[in-house]
């Protein structure tokens, strides 16, 4: 059975050290997941303009803006969408895949395919909001207590597993 280990951190280069922890203990990129605020495409810093629904990309691998920085360079699938009523986020690893088709449903919408409870869901699509950093494992459920524990050791807080 697959389980999703998932929790938030508020600094970039902990969410970074947290998924470069995560490879070196054996999880592949293809499990983990990472979704920010682009606050420079928020801004229109490094852009130079907004970014707009048309613009959605999560399929050509490249992160615009510097959200995630570091972290987008470690995983695959990382772009920018534009979220309704969050705004710009960089997404990072398959959690980016269902984002792209549940844009009306926001970040809780695409949760939910990861085996998140809808509330739940909501309330981490709060935390991206509030400009945290969004880090999901979809692992086996023999590999949850060592993903769980990498997050808390860098700093993860709501680190919660749930199985599909």
């Amino acid at each position: 059975m697959e389980s999703t280990v998932i929790g938030v951190m508020k600094e970039h280069s902990r969410a970074e050290e947290a998924v470069r922890s995560l490879r070196e203990k054996g999880f592949r990129e293809n499990e983990i997941s990472i979704v920010a605020k682009d606050e420079e495409a928020k801004t229109g810093e490094g852009r130079g303009e907004e970014l707009s629904y048309s613009e959605q990309n999560l399929s050509d691998g490249t992160a615009t803006g510097g959200a995630i920085g570091g972290v987008a360079g470690l995983l695959m699938g990382a772009g920018a969408l534009l979220i309704p009523g969050i705004g710009p986020i960089i997404a990072a690893g398959p959690l980016a895949g269902a984002l792209t088709g549940a844009v009306t449903g926001g970040i809780a919408g695409g949760l939910i395919d990861f085996g998140i409870p809808e509330e739940r869901g909501k309330h981490y699509e709060e935390r991206v909001k509030q400009g945290d950093i969004l880090v999901a494992i979809k692992t086996s459920e023999d590999k949850v207590d060592s993903a769980a524990s990498i997050l808390r050791e860098f700093g993860a807080k709501d680190v919660e597993s749930h199985s599909k």
